[in-house]
């Protein structure tokens, strides 16, 4: 990416009326001449939540891999590399058996993923999809590249000077977290003696087999609406 365009990047997000956020999606989704673009924050391989995203269809790309814990963002985060898939509905390896059908009857026909890192840090990635099918150019490789690092420097920088175990103003204005979802894992994992991975992907298997969102399931379970058996998953 030329410095001159790096710099015109860094003017519009400083001079943008969106919240910070906003702003930076935004601008990896014009950068890279993409439909739409989402930010999803990782710790370990479990998905946070989402940062920020473009549209309806970005949304629904990040709630379905929270939900699904699979898509582009999972696996370049937890591969470390970019993830691209340039023909998601005859792709040459079908790699997101649940992610890839309601993805493409919302209308992304590509998807790519850039993880987000600063050092040995690994903060989450990069989300961009597009309504047509097709590779990245070598410019837009090398851009979604620059985006990434952008991203998580400003992911950083927004959440500097918040107390510790709190999430910083700027990057909480507009962003997505899953905290509900956090909760319910934790209280799953109490309620069967297992892990808060081993919890989540519960909580996952059961929205998955009802066709429910994530958070909704996640909403029953804090609001002691369901709880999760060994035998099966019932009503309260």
């Amino acid at each position: 990416m030329p410095g001159a365009r790096l710099d015109r990047i860094l003017a519009r997000l400083a001079d943008s009326d969106l919240v910070a956020s906003a702003r930076l999606c935004a601008m990896c989704a014009e950068a890279t001449e993409m439909s739409g673009a989402g930010i999803m924050l990782m710790s370990g391989d479990l998905p946070q939540g989402s940062v920020c995203t473009t549209d309806a269809v970005s949304l629904l790309i990040e709630d379905l891999q929270y939900t699904l814990g699979e898509g582009p963002c999972v696996d370049a985060y937890q591969h470390d590399r970019p993830v691209l898939e340039p023909d998601l509905a005859a792709p040459i390896t079908n790699r997101w058996v649940a992610f890839t059908p309601p993805a493409v009857e919302a209308g992304v026909r590509a998807v790519f993923g850039f993880p987000l890192s600063v050092g040995a840090a690994r903060l989450g990635a990069l989300n961009l999809h597009r309504d047509r099918p097709g590779q990245l150019t070598a410019d837009q490789h090398t851009d979604a590249l620059v985006m990434a690092g952008l991203a998580a420097r400003a992911v950083i920088a927004m959440q500097a000077d918040a107390p510790p175990g709190a999430i910083g103003v700027e990057l909480a204005d507009g962003a997505d977290f899953q905290f509900v979802g956090h909760q319910a894992a934790g209280m799953v994992s109490v309620q069967l003696g297992v892990s808060v991975a081993d919890a989540l992907i519960r909580l996952r298997a059961h929205a998955f087999q009802q066709d429910r969102r994530f958070a909704d399931v996640a909403r029953d379970v804090v609001g002691r609406r369901l709880r999760l058996t060994d035998d099966a998953d019932r009503p309260t």
